[in-house]
């Protein structure tokens, strides 16, 4: 995928004659991730394609609930961003992902990133008495599209959603893809990029990736993540419904896009949730 003729235009007279750097874009989304060198700054631009519904997103979440971030320098800062051509621009954060060095194994890291996620959460609070029921039938809906999970498995996941209650919850900004693979390192200092997730939900859903990995192999990575966020927001019966969804989402979502590492993943927190 390469930029649409608008893209391109609003590209050039937000950067005229900037310089290609770097193509960061992760070939299973369909979203380009430039770098870009301009006057001496560098840039980083995301355009998304005609099925892609991460930037709209993004954008919010740049114009809404970065702040906290941003003023720290703990996040990319908005300079331009167009919606309906699907385009933002944001300057440069500078730092190494977190995923694949020391650092993702390192308790400090992971104290950071849960004292800058309680700042991220904190910002407001709306209480959603249809989340719950919202989510199970997303769940539900998912599972009736093509996947690899076992027939009988897959019946008794939908008899076990269908019978789940439906409380009211509290929701509140989170990134939504919150793990190493989304934290840069800088002089020690962690930092946060990739919003395309970012939505209103409640906020022990941030920490469902770090639970199915890195937290499930290090225990002190989670005490390290908690003392930072300073308490967890897990209560049990809400945490485990997230759980189970959040496997099923993931082993079904990852087939669609072909991410089998992701996708075997998936199948691996069903089966610790559901023997």
């Amino acid at each position: 995928m390469g930029l649409t003729e608008s893209q391109q235009v609003l590209l050039d007279a937000w950067l005229p004659s900037a310089r290609l750097v770097q193509d960061h874009s992760w070939d299973l989304v369909g979203t380009l991730v430039l770098e870009f060198e301009h006057h001496g700054e560098r840039y980083i631009a995301k355009a998304g394609g005609d099925a892609d519904h991460h930037l709209a997103r993004e954008i919010r979440a740049h114009r809404n609930w970065l702040r906290p971030w941003t003023a720290r320098g703990s996040a990319p800062e908005l300079v331009h961003a167009d919606g309906p051509a699907k385009l933002l621009l944001t300057r440069f954060l500078p730092g190494e992902l977190v995923e694949g060095t020391p650092y993702e194994w390192t308790p400090d890291a992971y104290r950071q990133a849960g004292a800058l996620l309680a700042a991220f959460h904190r910002q407001s609070a709306v209480p959603d008495d249809a989340y719950e029921s919202r989510e199970n039938q997303r769940t539900l809906t998912n599972l009736s599209k093509p996947h690899r999970i076992a027939p009988d498995l897959a019946a008794r996941l939908r008899k076990t959603i269908e019978g789940w209650p439906t409380p009211p919850a509290t929701l509140v900004p989170t990134h939504g893809d919150w793990q190493p693979r989304n934290w840069l390192i800088d002089n020690g200092a962690v930092r946060v990029i990739d919003f395309g997730r970012a939505d209103l939900r409640p906020a022990y859903t941030d920490l469902a990736r770090l639970a199915a990995q890195q937290f499930r192999t290090e225990p002190a990575l989670e005490e390290a993540f908690l003392t930072g966020y300073g308490a967890d927001p897990r209560e049990p019966a809400a945490w485990h419904r997230a759980q189970l969804r959040e496997a099923v989402n993931t082993a079904i979502w990852a087939h669609q896009v072909g991410d089998e590492p992701f996708e075997r993943q998936g199948h691996r927190m069903i089966a610790e949730i559901m023997p």
